[in-house]
């Protein structure tokens, strides 16, 4: 997401070509796309020659490809340098993810650029080596201020666009009071700890709609083994749209719910504590498949990532903890919870009782708060809990301390606790309106 103190961003620009230069620039990319999947295979079948496990510097590089892309390719001296840059930085990824599959293939025509040498911005066109002229339509204004840097220029849908990456320095973190806990599931992303609980409902559903059109059209246009809509245009342009549009609809709220979770922390002094999900997948080959489908879909890797990005744009410190029995351990008294209703969990031990999800909120946030080191109050902050947030410094019978800070087991025989835990000054004071609430547990 950036070096020290700095964060990476892409900013969109919305170009277009004069109308004789068109053909030229899409020939050019095209072209460049090719050189591209060639560079790789040449610098993979070049490790492999000389049973290298790492990609070449880039001197062997140059020697292998320089000449060979401008001579076969057609590619200025500038883009022929920035292709086999490209490449090998590609296939640095894929080796340092396994390597697994087949080579990665770039598919659409696009092309990266180096900033002054590659392309320029100036006087609202993109001017690029070789004399190709874009004027811009438009793009984001904020970050005007900040140095540009490697770009790539895409063309998709009948429209060119160049993605432009600034750096951007982060802001100020802040010093977190608590911690928020995001717990998510199939219908709602759950957010909150021992004092307000934020629902966000998911777009799952809308996404799930788009699916089930492209694969009807699929199996209306299918006969056994023989797919006959991939060989009907119109039909195969139709199914990729309901793809897209479902991918972007789960790409949309994934960064506006990220946001206002962010935000949110921000506003209130939270730290954001979420499940570390990278291997779910693995579990997931279990469930029935229309359930499985809507949680791959759902793309906790990407809602992971966005809620991280986010986190880091505004200052928030952010944490992943451990998903293991976050929703079927009790966070009172550690011992396995029992089913008592739907999505209902009850302590057969001390008899606490709440929601699936609240418990699983309250266990994130245990866990959190052991990471860094258990309660994150500083000693002269003032106390969080001795104040009732509407009454004017009136006090609160509350104990003061953190009853889920590590090496403290709390006990449901002390009414102190128990009085702690169902103080009803805490509520929805703040909860957006677009944020659902109820009382988290309830405890006999």
């Amino acid at each position: 997401m950036g070096g020290e103190g700095f964060l990476t961003l892409c900013v969109v620009f919305r170009v277009s070509p004069e109308p004789v230069g068109e053909p030229l620039l899409l020939s050019l990319l095209r072209r460049y796309r090719d050189a591209l999947n060639y560079s790789i295979k040449r610098i993979h079948g070049y490790m492999e020659e000389n049973g290298l496990k790492k990609t070449p510097g880039d001197g062997a590089v140059h020697g292998l490809l320089y000449e060979e892309l401008k001579s076969r390719f057609g590619l200025p001296s500038r883009i022929a340098v920035d292709c086999y840059r490209e490449a090998k930085s590609i296939l640095k990824s894929w080796l340092g993810n396994g390597g697994n599959g087949g080579l990665p293939r770039a598919r659409r025509p696009r092309m990266w650029l180096t900033e002054k040498q590659g392309y320029r911005v100036r006087d609202g066109y993109v001017e690029i080596i070789g004399g190709l002229r874009l004027k811009i339509i438009g793009w984001d204004r904020r970050y005007d201020q900040y140095p540009s840097r490697q770009a790539v220029l895409t063309y998709r849908s009948g429209k060119f666009l160049l993605r432009v990456a600034k750096r951007v320095p982060k802001p100020q973190p802040i010093s977190p009071v608590d911690v928020l806990a995001v717990d998510v599931n199939e219908k709602y992303i759950v957010a909150g700890n021992h004092r307000v609980e934020y629902r966000f409902e998911t777009a799952v559903e809308k996404a799930v709609r788009y699916r089930e059109l492209a694969e009807r059209l699929q199996r209306k246009y299918s006969n056994g083994s023989y797919r006959a809509w991939l060989r009907r245009r119109g039909i195969r342009d139709r199914v990729r749209r309901f793809h897209e549009k479902a991918r972007s609809i789960i790409e949309d709220w994934a960064r506006k719910v990220s946001r206002e979770i962010a935000l949110t922390a921000r506003r209130d002094g939270y730290a954001v504590a979420r499940e570390d999900l990278t291997y779910l997948v693995e579990s997931l080959r279990r469930l029935p498949r229309q359930h499985k489908t809507k949680l791959i879909l759902l793309g906790y890797r990407r809602l992971g990532y966005w809620l991280d990005w986010q986190c880091e744009k505004h200052g928030v410190p952010h944490i992943a903890v451990d998903p293991r029995n976050t929703s079927s351990t009790c966070p009172l008294c550690g011992s396995r919870l029992i089913e008592n209703g739907y999505r209902r969990m009850k302590c057969p031990n001390c008899g606490f009782e709440a929601d699936r999800d609240t418990v699983a909120v309250l266990n994130i946030r245990r866990k959190a708060l052991l990471q860094m080191g258990g309660s994150l109050t500083t000693p002269t902050a003032p106390q969080m809990t001795d104040v009732a947030p509407n009454r004017c410094g009136e006090p609160v019978n509350r104990p003061k301390g953190n009853p889920f800070r590590a090496g403290r087991r709390s006990d449901l025989g002390d009414a102190s606790l128990t009085a702690w835990l169902n103080d009803s000054t805490y509520t929805a004071t703040r909860i957006p309106r677009q944020a659902l609430w109820r009382a988290p547990y309830t405890c006999s």
